[in-house]
């Protein structure tokens, strides 16, 4: 029996047909059912425990506003909430929608199955208006404290245009201030008493130790943190509700801004997604040069995030080292694309053009130059005595914590769980690659570090193999939804023309439906979750990243450490500001 059904079945016979109520989604083939809010906690509770095989992981957590939808799966709610849980046993995911509607919508809180539920019912709330009942803090987490409206509704609008001139008054400003201020209770944090005194320390938004605009509030007693809370929404930019506005092509070059640092592995989950959707086969050259663009968009990212570890440890001399690695990288990334940090370049069936005459030399010439430079860094940081005591046994984490707060990737395997999701779930042709899955065993600072050292050498061997093997043929799909008419058949009758002329200026029309993929970014497993309703734009575009639930778990990393120490185990984690706020 497949698995995907099976889980259905299994809840059915379980709970009663009247949780159940199944759904095909033959896009993606991830198990989807519908089950009404009062009894959501109940079935999500016997998926995380008492199923076959149990979806340990809460994946993911959002909403679609359906008001305006025509290809609607209900036909009712004016909202649907979409959980994503993943087993790791099962290796397959399972999809459940709760309908909800009304002048305030209302569904019950599961941060007591997971605690990364938390910060996702907050964003529910910011972004959707959805009240969740129970939930131990209730608040903005993306929008300021004093924002009007819920910016993923359809009625809100999406460009600065549609709003009003905006005008800052003196009273409007003191009272921006004095919402930013911290009132301890609200943060859940100890606010003291008649005779107590609290110490509470803001650290950052502006600190270089937080990696971008992120306020880490600290409760402490002398250089111990008690307690904490991370603020974010700093970087936010509403990459998600410009997925509303953009066509589908034109919407890649936004996806690199999310993960700023990791260059094409952004690109890489989004287009399979739209290829799902559409039903789009990429050609075995277009597969092979996507593979080694996006490993070496880890390498880069990995590199950056080496220098800036050390640097963050005190060690000043790593980051200018590599990072003149990693412009020997980019120069490569640029003869390619056109482009560096932002390549751009994946498209949908494949990718911008065919590879530049010359790059097979630049591509050897940096697969000898690194592992040498990598001995030495080594040398230099890993077997520091300094840096081992700085991070051995610091933010320490085992697998199943890793599992409850929602991490994947080199921060998951470093708990010991040899679990990477381009051997687990082979996507874009990385079944046809042999590498080895780095883990390590401590799931502390120093662990991660291991993890992500060893990446790089395994990224490297990915490359070579596609230097070696670089398939001869098409470096795009012939699709009609990938690739207008060729121009010589626009020539001969005016309706292959006029499909060229709306491809080109309008973009495909990807028919309804809903589809998911996840990749294996640089920083964890990165999700792209899009729902089509027969148009030129995306209805509703979900990004899953790996920074938002890595963040999340910070402040019970750092309990009982010190404030040295957190400034080790933000470094650790390697997130973005930007892959957090989406």
């Amino acid at each position: 029996m497949n698995g995907r059904t099976d889980i259905i079945q299994e809840v059915e016979a379980r709970l009663g047909s009247a949780a159940v109520a199944a759904r095909e989604t033959p896009r993606d083939g991830v198990a989807t059912f519908w089950t009404p809010a009062g009894r959501v906690g109940e079935v999500l509770g016997y998926l995380k425990n008492a199923a076959t095989g149990p979806y340990a992981m809460l994946y993911d957590l959002t909403a679609i506003d359906e008001r305006v939808r025509e290809h609607r799966a209900d036909g009712v709610s004016d909202f649907t909430v979409v959980y994503q849980l993943y087993s790791f046993e099962r290796n397959e995911y399972v999809r459940v929608k709760v309908a909800v509607g009304g002048e305030q919508p209302e569904i019950p809180t599961v941060t007591g199955l997971w605690p990364a539920a938390n910060w996702y019912e907050r964003e529910l709330w910011d972004m959707f208006g959805i009240r969740v009942a129970g939930h131990p803090n209730l608040r903005r987490i993306l929008m300021p404290p004093w924002w009007t409206g819920h910016p993923l509704r359809k009625d809100h609008p999406a460009r600065a245009t549609e709003l009003p001139e905006f005008h800052l008054s003196a009273e409007a400003e003191a009272a921006q201030a004095a919402a930013l201020e911290v009132r301890p209770e609200e943060w859940g944090l100890d606010s003291g008493g008649p005779g107590r005194e609290v110490q509470i320390l803001n650290l950052g938004p502006h600190h270089p130790g937080t990696h971008g605009l992120l306020r880490m509030v600290l409760q402490l007693e002398g250089e111990e943190i008690v307690a904490s809370a991370a603020d974010i929404g700093y970087h936010h930019r509403g990459a998600e509700k410009m997925g509303e506005r953009q066509s589908w092509h034109s919407y890649i070059p936004y996806t690199d801004r999310i993960d700023y640092l990791g260059g094409v592995l952004n690109e890489f989950p989004y287009v399979l997604a739209v290829e799902k959707l559409a039903g789009i086969a990429v050609p075995p050259r277009a597969m092979v040069i996507r593979v080694m663009m996006a490993e070496l968009s880890r390498i880069a990212s990995h590199l950056v995030w080496y220098g800036t570890f050390a640097a963050d440890l005190g060690a000043m001399s790593p980051v200018f080292y590599m990072f003149t690695d990693r412009e020997k990288l980019l120069e490569i990334v640029e003869a390619v694309t056109g482009g560096r940090m932002h390549p751009g370049w994946f498209r949908i069936g494949g990718v911008a053009a065919d590879l530049p005459r010359g790059w097979d030399g630049l591509v050897r010439d940096f697969l000898d130059y690194l592992p040498a430079r990598l001995a030495e860094y080594e040398t230099l940081v890993m077997k520091s005595m300094i840096v081992k005591r700085r991070t051995c046994g610091v933010g320490q984490l085992m697998a199943a914590e890793a599992v409850a707060w929602g991490m994947t990737g080199p921060n998951l395997r470093a708990c010991g769980l040899e679990w990477d999701f381009r051997r687990k779930q082979p996507y874009g042709g990385y079944e046809n690659f042999e590498f080895e899955v780095p883990t390590a065993t401590g799931g502390d600072c120093y662990a991660r570090a291991e993890v992500r050292v060893a990446e790089i050498r395994q990224s490297l061997r990915i490359v070579e193999q596609c230097l070696k093997n670089m398939p001869a043929g098409e470096y795009m799909s012939d699709h009609p939804l990938a690739t207008p008419p060729r121009k010589a058949r626009t020539r001969q009758d005016i309706e292959t023309l006029i499909t060229h002329f709306l491809g080109v200026s309008w973009g495909p029309v990807i028919p309804p439906g809903e589809a998911f993929v996840a990749s294996e970014g640089a920083k964890g497993n990165n999700g792209y979750y899009l729902v089509s309703d027969g148009n030129t734009m995306s209805y509703r575009t979900r990004i899953r990243t790996p920074s938002f639930a890595h963040l999340q778990a910070v402040p019970a990393l750092c309990r009982g450490q010190t404030v040295a120490d957190l400034i080790a185990i933000l470094g650790s984690l390697d997130y973005v500001l930007a892959d957090v706020d989406r």
